[in-house]
């Protein structure tokens, strides 16, 4: 029967962790590796798990791809802070690595809690991740953001929620589409990709035609429509930003 090893990253988590790591109790392992936070973080994962360890950010990709190094089983569930395994999930999971799995990797739903509700709508949901894998076939795959797993085969797919609290309100939500369009934007400088003023013009309306009419985000109600339209901004601020980096003058 395979064994279990959650891994988490953080930095400055004590607001989520308790409740993260609350919820994988059940593992076999769990490792977390921390960036030099500043608060409580630490002293948090070291109550619940021995597997602590203290390093320099280097990244998503590569502070997960070292997480999964630290585990001491092959099979990793890879977890955010501010994420939290539902006993529907983890009985799935512990089900499925009751014996060796069919596949070696599964995504997963993840539904995201904002503005006092879960919105199964929008770009937001199902928002599938591959986040229990087989280390051995599959490890993060390197982009600054938005990073995922690359499996040597296709994914399986497990049928219950993972909860997501990724925004305390709408300022923390602005933030993060600032900090997340800025790595965006640079990742696909790097790739060669260039920005239009037509693509920045037409990319963003319908963004939020496809959240908030095709994908359901009028089901949501006031949340759906504010999801839509920052799902849309995202893509004006990537898309803008790319603009930027292209006419930059150099320095």
């Amino acid at each position: 029967m395979p064994r279990l090893t959650v891994t988490v990253i953080t930095r400055n988590e004590e607001a989520n962790l308790e409740a993260a790591l609350a919820s994988v109790a059940w593992a076999d392992e769990i490792v977390v590796v921390d960036a030099e936070s500043t608060d409580g973080t630490v002293a948090i994962a070291r109550r619940h798990t021995p597997r602590v360890e203290v390093r320099p950010w280097p990244g998503y990709s590569d502070q997960k791809n070292h997480a999964a190094s630290l585990a001491s089983y092959d099979w990793i569930l890879s977890l955010d802070a501010d994420e939290r395994v539902t006993p529907e999930l983890a009985g799935e999971i512990k089900a499925l690595l009751a014996a060796e799995p069919p596949r070696r990797g599964y995504r997963v739903p993840r539904v995201t809690w904002y503005l006092g509700r879960w919105i199964r709508s929008t770009d937001w949901y199902p928002d599938y991740q591959l986040r229990l894998y087989d280390r051995r076939a599959g490890a993060w795959n390197g982009r600054p953001v938005h990073e995922s797993v690359r499996l040597q085969e296709e994914p399986g797919v497990l049928r219950h929620d993972l909860q997501h609290y990724a925004y305390r309100d709408i300022s923390h939500h602005l933030a993060t589409i600032d900090r997340y369009t800025t790595l965006a934007a640079e990742q696909w400088r790097s790739e060669g990709r260039r920005a239009s003023l037509a693509g920045i013009v037409l990319h963003p309306p319908f963004a939020f035609l496809r959240n908030y009419v095709l994908r359901g985000g009028v089901r949501d109600r006031a949340p759906g429509l504010l999801v839509s339209a920052l799902n849309s901004y995202y893509v004006f601020l990537k898309l803008a930003k790319l603009w930027e980096l292209e006419h930059r003058p150099p320095r």
